[in-house]
């Protein structure tokens, strides 16, 4: 379940990034199956266009393996989906840390900018 996720991921930091892989694209593609042609959060997560937008829909690709986990209640899919659960939230983790990386390199540009007018008047 959480292939889906991950395979969707992948597709949408390829676009936000620019990165042209099509062994990758091709392989993530076929793990995602008609997921990625159905409206949803995975075909949402895959065609993301911007950092926030794959932060938000992975996060909502989530929802519906946090419901399974809810739902279940055999011991040994019980502990399948919690290993899911936390392979998720790390990869949630580390784009949070990643975008947050960006976004102070983003802002550290318009301050060095600044200091070199400081240094040297237009």
């Amino acid at each position: 379940m959480a292939c889906h996720e991950l395979g969707a991921l992948r597709l949408g930091l390829q676009k936000v990034l620019g990165i042209e892989d099509a062994a990758a694209k091709d392989h993530d593609e076929r793990e995602i199956g008609q997921a990625l042609h159905e409206d949803g959060p995975i075909k949402s997560l895959a065609n993301s266009q911007s950092l926030n937008e794959l932060k938000t829909f992975y996060q909502n690709s989530l929802s519906g393996l946090e419901k399974k986990l809810s739902e279940t209640t055999e011991e040994k899919e019980l502990a399948y989906l919690r290993s899911l659960i936390i392979l998720t939230k790390k990869v949630e983790l580390e784009l949070e840390v990643h975008i947050k990386s960006i976004d102070s390199l983003y802002k550290g540009l318009d301050e060095i900018h600044d200091f070199v007018h400081e240094i040297y008047p237009a």
